[in-house]
């Protein structure tokens, strides 16, 4: 198998193109900093991921700036915090801050020639909008949870996604799907036969972070550690 097999690229946005870590992290301070123990990023990130999904589960049709206004109320009771409504809308907004990695809106623009791109990702329209502009390139299709009424790892989203793609021309067999997430992604792409590419961002950190432990890890076709890396193994298979 080999990256010029595939005609269509389907993304998770963050944690594999948005630095959705280093945003909830700043995105929380306001609450963290008044949390009287001491707690490791890996701690508050992994509470995040535990509350997150289990709204998810719970409230699947829920705006996901939405349910991240829930999940800080939960952390701060967890925490032992008093938090105004104002504090927990406020953090839903702050994903339209996150950053993206450095080497992502490059890669993309380089994929692109190659490639269709599409999202399918965990999050609402508008917020995406705003994360849209940070990743710098047009994408050929944009899926959310929104759109869907439910949330990854749910099977829903990839048989959306994949008659989404029916409609273009495409089928599985032509699919790639890129993520970070084993729990969120590359488990449910094993399940509905799809190639799957693994975006490790956190290679050099212990633990899953802000997605959950998807248990038996998940089978993938590639692994790379960034999009940058992913972009120039392409071009090494082209020259090839």
């Amino acid at each position: 198998m080999r990256l010029t097999d595939f005609k269509v690229l389907t993304f998770d946005c963050y944690g594999t193109l948005i630095d959705w870590e280093s945003g909830m992290i700043e995105g929380l301070k306001p609450l963290t900093s008044k949390v009287q123990r001491p707690l490791s990023r890996n701690e508050i990130l992994q509470a995040h991921a535990r509350l997150e999904s289990t709204q998810q589960r719970h409230t699947p049709t829920m705006r996901y700036r939405d349910l991240l206004a829930v999940v800080y109320k939960r952390l701060a009771e967890e925490w032992g915090v008093v938090v105004s409504h104002e504090d927990c809308v406020a953090y839903g907004l702050s994903v339209r801050n996150w950053p993206a990695f450095s080497d992502t809106p490059g890669a993309l623009q380089y994929l692109k020639k190659f490639y269709k791109l599409v999202i399918l990702s965990n999050v609402d329209n508008e917020t995406f909008s705003y994360s849209n502009k940070r990743l710098q390139v047009d994408f050929d299709a944009i899926i959310t949870a929104e759109d869907i009424g439910s949330y990854k790892p749910s099977l829903k989203n990839f048989d959306y996604m994949i008659e989404t793609l029916g409609a273009m021309g495409l089928g599985k067999g032509d699919i790639l799907h890129t993520a970070e997430s084993l729990f969120h992604d590359h488990k449910p792409a094993n399940a509905m036969g799809l190639a799957s590419c693994w975006i490790h961002r956190r290679h050099q950190d212990e633990g899953f972070g802000a997605t959950m432990n998807p248990g038996d890890l998940p089978k993938y076709d590639f692994r790379f550690t960034s999009m940058g890396e992913l972009a120039a193994a392409h071009q090494d298979q082209l020259r090839a």
